[in-house]
């Protein structure tokens, strides 16, 4: 498992290389909607609007192509990630394949 380094703020993009794919990150929070996720490998779009909760993992299939998983956690409660508190009260893991 690693942490993703992410700034406190309600909209970013990275580009982050995991376990030898290139990957594009597109996290965005909605007005009272919640936090999303878009996965691109390669500039290939894997998942697309994932909303985000504490816990529960982003890409969840291996038949799309990604190898692993990504998941946010509270590291102070149970709740789901927003903005304030990205990057400090809530990180964005990568789960390597051997983490499933």
């Amino acid at each position: 498992m690693q942490i993703i380094p992410i700034v406190d703020t309600d909209s970013q993009t990275l580009n982050v290389q995991l376990a030898e794919q290139s990957v594009k990150l597109n996290l965005y929070q909605t007005a009272g909607q919640g936090f999303y996720c878009d996965v691109y490998v390669n500039d290939a779009i894997i998942i697309g609007g994932v909303l985000c909760e504490d816990r529960n993992k982003i890409v969840r299939d291996t038949y799309r192509g990604f190898v692993g998983d990504l998941m946010f956690v509270d590291e102070q409660g149970t709740s789901d990630p927003s903005s304030p508190g990205l990057g400090t009260r809530y990180l964005l893991y990568y789960l390597e394949a051997s983490d499933l």
